[in-house]
């Protein structure tokens, strides 16, 4: 199972546990203890997930459990569920008998909250894993085109072929970014160029720009009647660099 589906799993395992809990919080000593149990458990796991996936909403996450800075008072607004958790209840009078107001609703609502941060997340997997894989990928063909420069001092007929291996393997990630059906299995530089073109990802100049990369390439991939120059191999790399940094 890949990351993508279990942090799939994971979050929808979260949301349907929301019911268990919601049901487990009552104000009673019994109740309080098992709410605490199953509550901090899921907490512990829908934290990191947040984390993960929503570094914007995690302090919200967080506050909702312990709050943020000192309390000057201990009413309904400023209740939290690590106060439930604690078994603090707030009484009318010294009796213990009857509540100020009804701490369990009041985590309920607090849980709700956090339950509500967690369904928003549905959304996002795809979109952050994408972010995350686009990241690597990036730095890997930083990499790779680096060695291709130093490649070129030694033999700019490897360097180029270097260089346009990362063409194609961009622009075929590129293809399935905006879910491009090929007919031709598997397509050239050409073929790629084109499909991207006659969807709007880019217009006439690149794309006549990438067709060029792609016959210098083909220059350095192909035995031919001539080699590959020490200049067309560097243009070949820094328009791949172009491509790269532009064309997602």
């Amino acid at each position: 199972m890949n990351i993508r589906s279990k942090l799939k799993d994971a979050l929808e395992a979260l949301l349907s546990d929301f019911e268990t809990l919601s049901e487990a919080c009552k104000a009673d000593n019994e109740s309080v203890l098992r709410f605490g149990t199953l509550y901090q458990e899921w907490y512990t796991k829908g934290l990191k997930i947040v984390g993960a996936l929503a570094p914007d909403r995690h302090s919200e996450f967080l506050e909702l459990y312990e709050g943020s800075g000192e309390r000057k008072t201990l009413g309904e607004t400023d209740y939290l569920i690590r106060d439930f958790v604690r078994g603090i209840a707030i009484f009318k009078t010294n009796t213990k008998k009857q509540l100020m107001f009804d701490v369990a609703e009041v985590t309920k609502v607090r849980l709700l909250n956090q339950w509500q941060i967690l369904y928003s997340l549905r959304s996002r997997i795809d979109g952050v894993l994408a972010d995350v894989e686009g990241a690597l990928l990036a730095s890997v063909e930083d990499g790779e085109l680096a060695a291709a420069e130093q490649l070129v001092e030694v033999s700019p007929r490897a360097a180029g072929s270097l260089a346009g291996v990362i063409l194609e393997r961009h622009l075929q990630r590129a293809a399935e970014n905006h879910q491009l059906a090929l007919t031709k299995q598997p397509p050239t530089i050409s073929d790629l160029n084109d499909a991207l073109r006659s969807v709007g990802v880019y217009d006439l100049p690149p794309w006549r720009k990438i067709q060029h990369l792609a016959d210098v390439r083909n220059l350095c991939s192909h035995p031919k009647d001539r080699e590959p120059t020490r200049e067309e191999v560097l243009d070949l790399i820094a328009g791949v660099k172009s491509v790269v940094a532009n064309i997602v």
